[in-house]
């Protein structure tokens, strides 16, 4: 009984919030130890299918790197890292889509409907979701005439978002899961991309209202580890250069602020 009536007050309090929203599409990248702790897990998904009953629309995009790193360890694969990602060879590709599209995916969809919500669960290969293109590390060497090109394998970024699918699944009442998996569709290779910027791509895409980012720390820190609670993009950009905000933080931030770029009203890092 206190549950439900401490429900209902936070329903009446955010109602405000509620009609602002009222059919505007938010979405989210699910990450971190909210993939991990069964106590998380369902609760993202109560929240998620909450948003969902009040008439706003929620996009989940999640990750699952170690997840992925996980499986590799156990079929005896060494991971190797570059700049924070994965170099992934194609027998690697599959184990990512194995585990992002099939195991990740489903899990949470599987929890979404366990809580009284309608998920379905989808990779960017789906209906030409995300078409996608290699992408390329230059790496600066003072010993070379002009930077080395790295190549990262079946590592991709977006190039084009079609977003009719996730519309179609938002006007009948479901909830869509998507995995950061996408297709080049000229040669047919399937590639890994970044969920952050896999997130972005689909907010801008989508019209949404808001693109909320998931992480492990309380969001973007200051140099003396203190809450940045409200930044304009420019005063973001000055952060990065300054080297304030470094390490992890750069590219959730710089998709945050190229998503704002590209029509999304706010961006959150929590």
């Amino acid at each position: 009984m206190k549950d439900a009536v401490a429900r209902a007050r936070t329903l009446v309090e955010a109602l405000p919030y509620i009609q602002r929203f009222s059919g505007r599409t938010v979405v989210v990248k699910y990450g971190g130890h909210a993939m991990v702790d069964p106590e998380l897990k369902v609760s993202f998904a109560r929240d998620i299918v909450l948003l969902k009953q009040v008439g706003i629309h929620p996009v989940v995009v999640h990750g699952g790197g170690p997840q992925i790193g996980a499986l590799l360890k156990r079929i005896g694969k060494e991971s190797r890292f570059v700049a924070g990602m994965r170099i992934t060879d194609r027998e690697t590709m599959e184990v990512v889509e194995m585990v992002l599209a099939g195991l990740v995916n489903k899990e949470i969809v599987a929890n979404i409907l366990k809580v009284g919500g309608r998920a379905v669960g989808l990779s960017g290969k789906d209906g030409a979701l995300i078409e996608a293109e290699k992408l390329t590390l230059a790496a600066d060497d003072p010993a070379l005439a002009a930077p080395e090109i790295i190549d990262l394998g079946h590592v991709g970024r977006v190039r084009r978002v079609n977003p009719e699918a996730l519309k179609a699944l938002e006007d009948a009442g479901y909830i869509p899961v998507v995995a950061p998996v996408g297709l080049d569709p000229q040669s047919g290779e399937t590639f890994n991309i970044n969920a952050d910027y896999v997130a972005g791509a689909l907010a801008a895409a989508l019209g949404a209202i808001k693109l909320v980012l998931l992480t492990d720390v309380p969001g973007v820190l200051d140099r003396d580890g203190r809450l940045i609670s409200r930044m304009t993009p420019e005063e973001a950009q000055r952060r990065i250069e300054s080297g304030e905000i470094a390490g992890g933080m750069v590219p959730k931030v710089r998709c945050a602020t190229e998503a704002i770029a590209r029509g999304v009203e706010a961006a959150h890092i929590v």
